[in-house]
């Protein structure tokens, strides 16, 4: 009983504040920017410079002077000669490879439409456009720095990059100006699978193919950077086939995997967003739509019924 009027009551409070939101200015409802989530991966790369240089300097000189005087009585003969010859040759080369590690920064804009969908759909929140994460300057490749180096003798100083997860200095810079909370997203794990497993009984195969994605949330408070909720949110999806025979290829449905991905993460968002708003913040719960309301039960998306997804059957003629 206490339950059910504690949900009553959140119920009557949240369509209070949708109601008393239309009301009043367009300004009154919380606007809320939706970051694309954040990725960074450790990259390797290999790379190789030389340089060489060759010098060559030659030089000759010579001379001959000759004279001679004949008679029937006497005669006389002279004769010179000079001659001389240098030559010079340097030559100098550098050679330097290896392996370069660094970390790669970017942002996914690839699961965040089904969450800013989630939010539309379940809250009276107003939803503004953030600014795609500015990497800076594009920084040299490492052979590019080696090869400044041997050339100038000068270590090189790399230019420090702008951090993909450092929301608040994205924040500072108005990469989401007009929003009044940031809800801030990083990738912690991204794992693709693609198993065969033979059925029993039969010369069959099943090619399963899936992803798990796993990504920490926070939404931020844009002028105190107070933090109103802290979760982390998983999304999964998969392709089932059936090979008629064990070691036949067929493809995968990757879009299909991808899109059960969103959505699910999606509604895990939306889901623990909800929940922890109406922890911390009672004037931004009021932001959640009732019951009832948008599709919605007791602040979670209501579930779509679509059909079960059977696996495809690969039939492989020869």
């Amino acid at each position: 009983m206490q339950r059910r009027t504690t949900l009553a009551l959140l119920a009557a409070s949240a369509l209070a504040w949708g109601a008393g939101a239309q009301a009043q200015q367009p300004g009154a409802a919380p606007r809320i920017a939706v970051t694309n989530l954040a990725y960074a991966q450790q990259v390797s790369e290999y790379f190789e410079v030389g340089q060489y240089q060759r010098s060559s300097q030659m030089s000759a000189q010579g001379s001959y002077s000759a004279g001679g005087s004949h008679s029937m009585y006497g005669g006389s003969h002279s004769a010179s000669g000079q001659q001389s010859m240098q030559a010079s040759e340097q030559a100098s080369g550098t050679y330097v490879s290896g392996r370069y590690s660094y970390i790669e920064q970017r942002d996914l804009s690839g699961y965040t439409n089904d969450i800013k969908g989630a939010i539309l759909q379940g809250t009276f929140f107003r939803l503004v456009q953030g600014k795609e994460f500015d990497a800076g300057a594009p920084q040299a490749s490492k052979a590019e720095q080696v090869l400044n180096q041997v050339q100038s003798g000068r270590m090189h100083t790399p230019r420090k990059q702008p951090s993909v997860t450092d929301v608040i200095a994205r924040i500072k810079k108005g990469e989401f100006n007009g929003a009044d909370y940031v809800l801030f997203g990083s990738v912690s794990s991204i794992d693709f699978t693609d198993a065969l497993s033979p059925l029993q009984g039969s010369s069959s195969a099943t090619r399963q193919y899936g992803l798990q994605l796993l990504a920490d949330f926070s939404l931020i408070n844009t002028k105190t950077f107070e933090i109103k909720a802290a979760f982390s949110a998983q999304g999964q999806g998969n392709d089932t086939k059936i090979l008629s025979v064990r070691g036949d290829i067929a493809p995968p449905n990757r879009a299909k995997v991808m899109r059960e991905t969103s959505l699910s993460l999606a509604q895990d968002v939306y889901q623990q967003l909800t929940q922890q708003l109406g922890l911390s913040d009672p004037n931004l719960a009021r932001g959640v739509r009732p019951e009832g309301a948008g599709g919605h039960l007791h602040g979670q998306p209501m579930p779509v019924q679509q059909p079960q997804p059977q696996p495809e059957q690969v039939l492989i003629l020869k």
